[in-house]
């Protein structure tokens, strides 16, 4: 038997931030960085909560410390905070869900993403780094009340970020629809956000704010597909690679998909051709729908000026080689791993590394 459920309520589309005003609450933490801290969004949202005193919590840096949300978890408590609001891109969505897990009396917790990539908004999934390692936490706990999607917030993204953040909802979608735990209702939702990813992310990134919605929707779809089915073995090595290199997840996810998917092809030659139809990918066979798939996925590396190796990406060869052993040790402890269609063993992964090198 599986189980479905969506507990975050959406609000979606333009002027979905006035729905703030309906939220009841007397003290407002809203948690960010420093762009949304001093450009003045977050006080501006915050004061959004009728009649609340708000303060800002600026501190969140990309790839987020435990010891970071353990300072925000403190002000949280000490204050008394009884609204939550997460401001940002993953980072910053990973950090409130730190905090958020750790109150005794839990703060209604509010998710407002300003990229279209994690999918945060929607999972129970946090990340958190150590000592040099990113630590996947999954818990029901962590999910959001309320998650806020409005396009308004869009409207400055750096290509760069669009890029990264785009190449990872397409991750999201193709491991969800691979994953040993994928149902028929994750598949729809994999499904339909990979088609409006795909076929949207280039017109994004070239500057067309008309699809950027779209594409926010498909970021959140894809975090409901992956949230119920799991991920795989590209984001075990993404987060291996980005505690140590801090190179951007969705990066590293776009260097890592094509070589996953010739690993994972024959496990799952079905799903990834379904997604390669659904996306307008052509092909008479699934063998040749799966290899135009993988095609398809480096023209568009290619076309959003995306390293295509970790090389490419800053990475030193001889770095890599050295961590090599920790990394993969990291990767198959990964909660990620145990749902990818294959159970990849140590060496396959060393193999993968060394491929994208």
């Amino acid at each position: 038997m599986q189980t479905f459920h969506c507990k975050p309520r959406i609000f979606y589309g333009d002027g979905a931030l006035e729905q703030l005003g309906r939220c009841q609450g007397r003290s407002v933490l809203v948690v960010t960085d420093r762009y949304f801290a001093q450009s003045g969004l977050a006080q501006a949202v915050g004061s959004r909560v009728p009649g609340a005193s708000v303060t800002v919590f600026s501190e969140v840096t990309p790839d987020p410390s435990a010891e970071l949300a353990a300072r925000g978890a403190a002000l949280c408590a000490r204050n008394g905070h009884d609204v939550l609001i997460a401001l940002g891109g993953g980072s910053p969505m990973d950090c409130a869900k730190g905090i958020v897990y750790v109150q005794e009396q839990r703060p209604l917790f509010i998710a407002i993403p300003t990229t279209s990539g994690t999918g945060s908004e929607v999972t129970s999934f946090s990340i958190l780094s150590h000592n040099g390692v990113k630590h996947p936490i999954v818990d029901d706990a962590l999910l959001p009340d309320w998650a806020i999607l409005d396009p308004s917030l869009l409207q400055q993204l750096p290509q760069s970020l669009i890029a990264d953040a785009g190449m990872d909802v397409l991750a999201h979608c193709l491991e969800a629809m691979a994953s040993k735990n994928a149902s028929p209702f994750s598949d729809g939702y994999a499904a339909m956000a990979f088609r409006w990813c795909y076929q949207n992310l280039s017109r994004s990134f070239d500057g067309d704010p008309s699809v950027r919605g779209t594409v926010h929707a498909a970021a959140t779809m894809a975090g409901l597909a992956f949230d119920h089915a799991g991920l795989g073995i590209s984001h075990a090595l993404a987060h291996a690679l980005g505690g140590r290199f801090h190179v951007a997840h969705g990066r590293l996810n776009g260097i890592l998909l094509p070589a996953v998917l010739e690993y994972n092809g024959a496990a799952c030659l079905g799903q990834y051709a379904e997604l390669a139809r659904v996306a307008g990918i052509e092909g008479g066979t699934e063998r040749l729908l799966l290899r135009n798939l993988i095609t398809a996925l480096r023209r568009l590396r290619r076309r959003l000026h995306l390293p295509e190796t970790l090389t490419a990406a800053g990475i030193a060869p001889a770095d890599l080689d050295s961590a090599l052993d920790a990394l993969v040790t990291a990767a198959l402890a990964d909660p990620c791993c145990q749902t990818n269609p294959r159970t990849p063993t140590r060496q396959d992964l060393t193999d993968l590394l060394r491929q994208v090198r």
